[in-house]
């Protein structure tokens, strides 16, 4: 029985359904909009509100381990995962491409900028079309890029390598791209209020996290990640470096515009925070005090009883009913209604420059880095610093210069949770945490999936560039067990 994780517009909201049925992702290049004269504002926000898209937030976070399924096993035991790219996000690409072309045309800019300087709301589309492409290309590898959104069905598939560098390219000139002086800020922003001194931290954030995410394919430091992520480092403008400044969507509440996590435990428990994540925080780390915030009880209580990760239903069925205190995906207190949900935090990226710093890539210091990361994470969900003795622990204490990816990574992948996309790429990544394969996997080879498979719509309308796509697909085409360009083995 396959749950179903829908987006209800304007707010990212998870619909769990406990409905066998393949999800319609549709012709990712028909535009789904109906609106003659969108307005740009409404545009912006609507794509803002689903950025963070619900899909690969949870089941990436089966393929990291961050939660086990309860009910209805599926992800979790690694199944066939055929869906098509950017069905998910289409909404928001078409979007954000018409705030592109209405600041663009030489008739409509006029009135587009009541809205805000064109050239401000271009450059902010052009953040989150990376934002969200980048997103895409690490589940599948190569898709639809330069040709997509054009209108034709029909399209190539970009390799990866070439996406990333024009990803790193769009993020760059969009950070020169803005215009500062403005006395109408944009409109629609409800992020950061058409700041646009956070937006250029924002993509200056990215830059560096896509630059690391290439450190398999370019681990010098003289090569072009290392390269990359220094000149996002020293842009005059700088990264997130405080959570005064995180990426992160603020709900309101209401019946239609609250957090999504509100909603995972009215009537059905289909997910739990898994027994991997939780002995990563309180054996391996030992006690890590962010445990009180990512899970607790059915009545609200602490617990570090996490579910059995990629067992069949019968032996999860079993084990929750003998262990009726097994955690759900955070305490209560952080799935409200109004709670924030983070997307790219101060966190985040003081840990990729403490891991740059220790590949060799810049000349900061490491061991400054990596504690105020870890301790932008804990503060970020309201946690008071951890005392120096956290610092000692054994998987956590730092060596010498060189040495260090394990207790990083390790925090890297703490620190993203619940955000299951990134925390898969850092295990893909960097190897850590040291993941073992679901124990009763239903795929062969028994192996974490690497990428999502093609859909049957891709080979159905864009039959030419899948194919080419899959021929580079190493090891076995286009197959789970597969690696996209950057996951070199």
């Amino acid at each position: 029985m396959k749950k179903i994780i829908s987006i209800i517009p304007f707010a990212l909201i998870l619909i769990f359904s406990g409905c066998t049925k393949i999800r319609d992702f549709g012709n990712t290049n028909v535009d789904p909009s109906t609106t003659k004269d969108p307005i740009p504002s409404a545009l912006l926000t609507r794509s803002l509100s689903n950025v963070a898209n619900a899909n690969p937030l949870i089941e990436c976070g089966m393929y990291c381990q961050y939660f086990s399924e309860t009910e209805y096993p599926g992800f979790s035991l690694y199944s066939s995962n055929m869906y098509s790219p950017m069905g998910d996000y289409s909404n928001e690409l078409y979007d954000l491409q018409s705030i592109i072309e209405i600041n663009s045309d030489s008739l409509k800019k006029i009135d587009a900028s009541h809205y805000g300087n064109n050239e401000n709301q271009i450059a902010i589309a052009r953040i989150l079309k990376a934002s969200i492409f980048w997103n895409i290309t690490n589940q599948w590898g190569d898709i639809p890029y330069k040709d997509a959104l054009k209108g034709n069905p029909d399209v190539d598939y970009d390799t990866q390598e070439s996406i990333y560098k024009d990803l790193l390219k769009e993020l760059t000139e969009a950070v020169a791209q803005f215009k500062t002086g403005e006395t109408i800020p944009v409109q629609g922003d409800i992020v950061y209020n058409g700041d646009i001194t956070k937006w250029k931290k924002l993509a200056n954030s990215l830059r560096l996290l896509i630059s690391l995410t290439l450190s398999k394919q370019y681990p010098d430091a003289s090569g072009y990640a290392a390269a990359e992520f220094r000149a996002a480092l020293n842009d005059p403008s700088g990264p997130i470096s405080d959570n005064s400044d995180n990426f992160k969507l603020d709900y309101p509440g209401g019946s239609a515009f609250r957090n999504s996590f509100y909603d995972l435990y009215n009537g059905q428990k289909y997910y739990g925070e898994s027994a991997t994540f939780t002995s990563i925080l309180i054996d391996t780390i030992g006690n890590d005090e962010r445990q009180t915030v990512f899970g607790a009880d059915i009545t609200g209580a602490y617990s570090t009883f996490g579910v059995p990760y990629g067992r069949t239903k019968e032996f999860t069925d079993a084990w929750c009913q003998n262990n009726p205190t097994w955690c759900f995906i955070f305490a209560p207190s952080y799935r409200t209604q109004t709670s924030p949900l983070y997307i790219i935090t101060a966190s985040h990226v003081l840990l990729a420059r403490a891991e740059a710093a220790d590949r060799g890539w810049t000349t900061e210091n490491i061991a400054a880095l990596y504690k105020a990361g870890i301790n932008a994470s804990f503060t970020q969900w309201d946690l008071l610093e951890p005392d120096a003795d956290y610092f000692l622990k054994g998987a956590v204490k730092l060596g010498a210069v060189g040495t260090n990816l394990r207790q990083i990574a390790m925090q890297q992948y703490i620190a993203y949770y619940p955000d299951g996309l990134q925390g898969w790429n850092t295990w893909r990544r960097t190897g850590w945490p040291a993941l073992i394969p679901a124990p009763d996997a239903g795929n062969f080879p028994k192996v974490i999936p690497h990428r999502f498979m093609y859909g049957t719509d891709d080979y159905a309308l864009t039959a030419k560039g899948v194919a080419e796509a899959v021929t580079r697909l190493k090891p076995n085409g286009d197959k789970m067990d597969s690696r996209v360009w950057w996951d070199k083995k």
